[in-house]
């Protein structure tokens, strides 16, 4: 019971946030602007020396990048008779990163970053769609990975591996010049948001699936 409210605490935590900068970014886009151009000027510092790595790398979250390593991922784990970990992975990057994400631009409307664009974008801003989808199923796998690898210490190194690539993803978009910092920021807070507050419903299901598929 306590780490699930610990879970639910931080991810109520992370929905303030977003709820906070999707209100100002909406109503008050003026007060990001020095926080915006203050990181996008550090983050394309060493421009365009890793343009192409920076354009590879953004693609590990590109949708259909998410929807292969989603769809086989899930396949395994049904496979493993994984149920609950198949469909929270399947709601967490079709429902939420794939659906509900690009949904939300379009209540926020905000136009794309006025530098050059190294990759092709045309949908809005805020939230940035690779910084969700990146947390929704590389987080995912941080979460599950404990079930797989009992070996503790190369779990912890496979998941701070994951959490750094992450945090990458959300660099990339920054660099490429198609997100502000504060879109980045606001897909990374949604995505902890649904991520870590549906967590204990995934771990509360699997613990009822399991139970019954013993006594079947």
């Amino acid at each position: 019971m306590k780490n699930k409210l610990y879970y639910q605490f931080a991810g109520s935590c992370f929905l303030v946030v977003f709820m906070f900068l999707g209100y100002v970014v909406r109503f008050y886009p003026g007060w990001l602007e020095s926080f915006d151009q203050t990181i996008t000027t550090i983050v394309r510092i060493p421009y365009p020396s890793a343009n192409q790595f920076f354009i590879w790398y953004t693609k590990f979250a590109d949708p259909l990048t998410v929807g292969i390593i989603t769809l086989a991922t899930a396949f395994v784990l049904f496979r493993g008779k994984y149920y609950a970990e198949t469909l929270w992975l399947l709601i967490n990057t079709g429902l939420i990163a794939g659906i509900a994400n690009p949904l939300i631009k379009l209540v926020f409307m905000r136009p794309r970053p006025t530098l050059n664009h190294l990759v092709t974008e045309h949908s809005y801003s805020f939230p940035s769609g690779h910084s969700t989808g990146s947390v929704l199923l590389y987080g995912t796998i941080i979460l599950l990975l404990p079930q797989f690898i009992k070996q503790k210490k190369l779990c912890l190194c496979l998941q701070i591996l994951l959490g750094l690539g992450i945090f990458l993803i959300g660099i990339s978009r920054i660099y490429a010049g198609v997100h502000f910092p504060s879109d980045v920021v606001g897909g990374f807070c949604f995505g902890l948001a649904w991520l870590l507050m549906t967590y204990p419903i995934y771990l509360e299901k699997r613990f009822v699936w399991r139970f019954k598929s013993k006594q079947l």
